[in-house]
Order: C-alpha cells, then sequence, then structure tokens
C-alpha cells in the first residue's frame, strides 16, 4: 500500500486513539496489570518513542523480551569475532550495530580493532559484503552473518549466488537465530509470567502469521501480529486486552497490509536450501536447542567458523550488566543499576545500550526529560 497522506492518517489519528486509550483504561481498571511482551525491536522503538508504557500504565505493563538480534548474540560470539577481525588480509562485513557491541573485555570492540588497523567494513546487506569479496579477490571477506527470518533469506541469497559463481573468497560467520525456539524456552520458565505477545511484523512477513499460532493453541496466550506506526501498536495492544479481559486468546493479524497467513514462499525456500536448524547460544536464555541456523554439508565451504577454526566459546558477560534480564522480561531497562551511570549509549557496557533495537537504547533516548 501506498505510503500517502490518507495512508498514514490510519495510523495517526488521534481521536481513535484517545478512544483506545480509554477503552484500555476501563478494561483495566479492576484487575492486575496486563503484562504484554513485545518481541521485535522495531517494536520497543515505536513502543518508547510514543510513550505508550506512560501512557497505559498502570493497568498495562509493557515488557520488551528478546526482539534485539545484537542483544541476543552472546559474548563468545562476539569474542570470536573480535579475534577475526585481526586476521592478517581478511575483511570483516558487519552491519553498524555490532561496530560497538564489546565482548567479554570492556571496551574491546571491533570499533576499536578497526582504529587499531583491522580491516572492518560497515555494510548494509549481505550483498554488500559479496560484491567486497568479487572487487577484492586477493582478500578473504567474512560476513557477520546477526538477525532473524528477517535477514536470513537475504543471507541464503547471497550464499547462493556465491556458491553459483564460485567466489571461494567469502564466508559468513552464521549467528543467525530462530524466533520460534526462543520463545517456547521464554514461555516456558516457571518465572515468566506474560498475558500476551505482541508478534514481530518483519519476521511475519518472512515466516506468515500461522507460525505464531502455537501461541494460543500451545500456551494459552492472545497475540498479534503487530506493524510499525504507533497506531498499529495501540490498536494491537488493545485487542490483547480484549482477549485477556475476555480470556478468549487467538491469534490476529493487524499487520495484514503486508503479512499474510503462510508468508513469503519463496524467502523460505533460500533459507531451507542452504539452512538446517542447529543449537545455539542466546544471551539472557542460554542454549536452546534447534533455535540457530547452520550451513547445511553443501555450503559448509563457506561457513567462517570451519574455515577459520573457531571454537564455540561462551564468553564472559560484563561485570554488574543486567542485558540477559532484561531480554527475558524480568527486568525494565532502568531497573538495571548501570542503567545511565557506568553504562550510556557514548560508553555503553552491554549490547541493549548499543544496538538501534535495544531495549536499553530505546528507554535510553526516550526517557522523560526531567530523568
Amino acid at each position: 500500500m501506498p505510503c500517502d497522506a490518507s495512508w498514514l492518517n490510519a495510523f495517526r489519528n488521534p481521536a481513535g486513539a484517545a478512544q483506545l486509550v480509554q477503552d484500555i483504561r476501563r478494561r483495566t481498571a479492576d484487575r492486575a496489570p496486563v503484562r504484554i511482551m513485545e518481541i521485535c525491536g522495531t517494536h520497543t522503538m515505536s513502543i518508547a518513542k510514543a510513550g505508550l508504557r506512560s501512557l497505559l500504565a498502570p493497568g498495562v505493563e509493557l515488557i520488551s523480551g528478546p526482539g534485539c538480534p545484537v542483544c541476543v548474540t552472546p559474548a563468545g560470539d562476539l569474542d570470536a569475532a573480535l579475534e577475526l577481525s585481526t586476521r592478517p588480509g581478511l575483511i570483516l562485513a558487519t552491519y553498524g550495530d555490532l561496530l560497538r557491541v564489546p565482548g567479554s573485555v570492556r571496551g574491546d570492540t571491533l570499533l576499536r580493532r578497526r582504529a587499531a588497523g583491522a580491516d572492518v567494513r560497515t555494510v548494509y546487506s549481505a550483498a554488500d559484503a559479496v560484491d567486497l569479496a568479487r572487487t577484492n579477490p586477493d582478500r578473504e571477506v567474512v560476513f557477520l552473518g546477526v538477525g532473524f527470518e528477517t535477514t536470513t533469506p537475504g543471507t541464503a541469497a547471497c550464499l547462493l549466488d556465491a556458491a553459483e559463481s564460485g567466489l571461494a573468497n567469502f564466508s559468513v560467520f552464521c549467528l543467525l537465530k530462530r524466533t520460534e525456539p526462543a520463545l517456547r524456552a521464554l514461555l516456558d520458565a516457571p518465572d515468566c509470567g506474560v498475558d500476551a505477545l505482541l508478534c514481530p511484523g518483519h519476521v511475519a512477513a518472512i515466516t506468515g502469521v500461522d507460525a505464531f499460532s502455537f501461541l494460543p493453541r500451545v500456551y494459552g496466550l492472545p497475540a498479534v501480529v503487530s506493524g510499525f506506526e504507533a497506531g498499529d501498536v495501540l490498536y494491537s495492544i488493545w485487542r490483547l486486552v480484549c482477549m485477556v479481559c475476555d480470556g478468549a486468546p487467538a491469534l490476529e493479524n493487524e499487520y495484514s497490509r503486508l503479512v499474510t497467513n503462510a508468508g513469503n514462499a519463496a524467502a523460505r525456500a533460500a533459507t531451507e536450501a542452504v539452512f538446517t536448524p542447529a543449537d545455539s547460544l542466546w544471551r539472557g536464555l542460554g542454549e536452546i536447542p534447534a533455535s540457530g541456523l547452520a550451513l547445511r554439508p553443501e555450503y559448509a565451504r563457506f561457513d567462517a567458523a570451519v574455515r577459520y577454526g573457531l571454537p564455540r566459546r561462551r564468553g564472559t558477560e560484563p561485570a554488574g550488566c543486567r542485558c540477559g534480564a532484561v531480554i527475558r522480561g524480568m527486568l525494565h531497562p532502568e531497573q538495571c543499576p548501570l542503567f545511565g551511570k557506568a553504562c550510556r549509549p557514548e560508553d555503553p557496557v552491554g549490547p541493549c545500550m548499543v544496538s538501534g533495537e535495544g531495549a536499553c537504547a530505546a528507554a535510553w533516548k526516550y526517557r522523560p526529560a526531567d530523568a
């Protein structure tokens, strides 16, 4: 749908928003707060920018979950990337968010390694990394493949391209994650306490709405796949509150202008051709079976971990950092003792303060003026 004024006005309607807020407050006035978790970093930023947490409190508690791919990447994987960056003759290609995320040692980042002479390049897509390999045939190029189902098809397409063209100097350090296993691990935890879920529209555009059908079916939780305008998010929250208060959990698709039940078949086919599910370590959630992706044997020659003999590392979380608890929804960013003190955007301790999709970064950027 084109982004003309009439389309935008549908999601920027003050009168309609006020009615939704009023109904949410009415429905939640005489009950415990409805605890809604969003599992997308873009939703995290939209909620913070629109001030929805304070607007809907105390009847609704909005909680950030594991929706930031940079944030859930554990310190050990970042340590491996830092080590890779200093290999002689190697170009490390990465998304910008990863440049400032420290590994096990505070302050040790790809940005600092670059300042010390490592050839670390910022790219906007996996295709940019493939172009780097083609224009630098005498150099090895490694792409840090970070993301959820949204970015996975693009990485898969580039690996298919590299294989077809015989590109021998390109490889991927695969740090890709899968949403459903992480959500199951989170919801299976006895201390979860979530009443409803705001599901990621970007991920659902690939997987389809049906990929989240297990939420009401298995866990009895209402779920809404939502777009990202403030009006999208507010309407989706209203629907979740209605379902919780009525005791009628279901799965709804608010983002129907983009997301279908079945998703993007071509994107999923590319992913399945190149990758296979694999166990993966998540910051804050630990080792989760089948929650990551590994290259299939026929593409193993493009696996940077195999090519460079990178061992699996646990790494060490920064002292005092509570990113893991924030990712699990056990802690709001402001409740971390380092927030705004030892940990600030200009000198971050953990990834939740670094990433443009991080809960701590959102809370800091859109904090009240008198905070």
